[in-house]
């Protein structure tokens, strides 16, 4: 058993601590996979980094090292006087109290490194590329390793890739085996670092746009475009118009040829 382990299990048995497994809540008791995340995140002292559910801060203590500040946004307000008494009262450290997709993020540079509850990683991403004034400049995740391979995924897209490309380059890091957490997950876990580019591929209406014929697209993914495109009246004559054909299936297109599906409707 690693030191780190050891000192988050005593640590829970000292505050008599029971972990909120609906809520997401496992925490990181491995050591070599703590440093992938931190050094994936390529933290520099003049970073402000934006951590989602940090639990006690197991993570936390670590980004406190390096960054000039770090915002933890946790749900769950019993974990709040546990994670100040295990990052020290550290003065670089705001916590929020809230759920992260209600929390408008910063509005200077920041990067987003977080071991997140996996059943919010897609809205999260919205809230973050879709909905957030200012954007990451990159993003650090451990999450759910088949979500990671959907995004990371350059041969099968799927309709979270699409998403992610319009905004940034992904790719995975490590895999993460159930035992690295405490307690364990019922799935296996990754770590993905996504580079967020300046400006995002497109503008906003015609993201939107993107994503409305994508979600068409794969609501039948083993299918041919014609057939889901065929559901709407203008549908086919888009495909033609983008230069796609229709016997091509949706995991198939780049987000390129997407892109232009939704300038072909304007």
């Amino acid at each position: 058993m690693s030191a780190l382990s050891k000192e988050i299990r005593q640590f829970c048995i000292d505050h008599h601590l029971k972990l909120n497994t609906d809520l997401g809540q496992h925490f990181l008791i491995d050591e070599s996979v703590l440093y992938e995340i931190v050094e994936a995140g390529a933290i520099t002292a003049d970073d402000h980094i934006v951590e989602i559910g940090p639990g006690i801060g197991v993570l936390t203590r670590e980004l406190i090292c390096d960054a000039k500040k770090v915002t933890a946004i946790e749900l769950d307000k019993r974990m709040i006087p546990y994670l100040r008494l295990f990052t020290e009262q550290s003065p670089l450290l705001e916590v929020i109290n809230d759920n992260a997709l209600n929390v408008a993020m910063p509005t200077e540079p920041y990067k987003v490194i977080a071991n997140i509850p996996y059943h919010i990683t897609s809205p999260l991403l919205r809230h973050l590329m879709l909905e957030s004034t200012v954007r990451p400049t990159t993003l650090t995740l451990l999450i759910q390793k088949e979500v990671a391979n959907r995004i990371c995924d350059t041969k099968n897209a799927s309709l979270l890739s699409i998403v992610v490309n319009l905004f940034g380059t992904p790719k995975k890091i490590c895999n993460v085996p159930p035992k690295a957490f405490l307690p364990p997950p019922n799935v296996d876990s990754a770590v993905i670092h996504i580079d967020c580019f300046a400006e995002p591929l497109a503008d906003i209406d015609t993201i939107d746009r993107v994503i409305k014929y994508a979600k068409i697209g794969f609501s039948m993914k083993r299918k041919m475009l014609r057939n889901s495109f065929a559901t709407f009246p203008e549908g086919l004559e888009l495909l033609s118009a983008a230069n796609i054909e229709e016997t091509r299936r949706p995991q198939t297109l780049s987000v390129e040829e997407w892109i232009a599906i939704a300038d072909a409707s304007k």
